[in-house]
């Protein structure tokens, strides 16, 4: 399983193209689980780098948490708007794991609260979960073709070229 520090420096272009779009959206991205009855869910999460690690952390209670308790597999996508895809977009693929340190968890909502004024301090989150990387792609429109990375982990960024 990989972290967030080993993905950027194992992947990074593809870190790149997700930090870069993950900014654009106000840190808006798209996370798809596995529902109990084996479906897909799309959900919108903002997920948080911090250090070192990517957490996915959001509302108690809520089924993509629930999801991803019973099976921790997932998708996270950089939400797109444009359909022509000009300033790329990217994927990670991925299990979660649930940290139980509150003292971590109030430096991320510490962090958070300095970042945005978005105030959660002194919660206790349950879950709060990183985010392992287990493997990773970015697409991007360059003059006449398409660039596609890919990345998993023990091999090198490849791209494939699609005109």
């Amino acid at each position: 399983m990989t972290s967030w520090t080993e993905f950027t420096a194992a992947a990074p272009h593809i870190s790149e193209v997700f930090v870069r779009r993950h900014a654009a959206t106000g840190n808006l991205c798209m996370l798809s689980t596995l529902r109990s009855d084996g479906f897909p869910r799309i959900s919108p999460l903002e997920p948080r780098i911090f250090e070192g690690q990517l957490w996915l952390v959001g509302m108690q209670g809520t089924t993509k948490f629930l999801d991803l308790q019973r099976d921790p597999r997932f998708c996270l996508h950089t939400a797109t708007t444009d359909t022509q895809v000009g300033d790329g977009d990217a994927k990670l693929f991925g299990v979660v794991r649930d940290v139980r340190d509150e003292a971590l968890q109030q430096r991320w909502a510490d962090a958070l609260y300095e970042e945005s004024g978005f105030d959660l301090r002194g919660e206790k989150f349950d879950p709060f979960y990183a985010a392992e990387i287990t493997g990773a792609s970015s697409v991007e429109v360059i003059d006449d073709h398409l660039d596609i990375t890919i990345w998993k982990p023990g091999e090198p960024e490849r791209v494939v070229r699609k005109h």
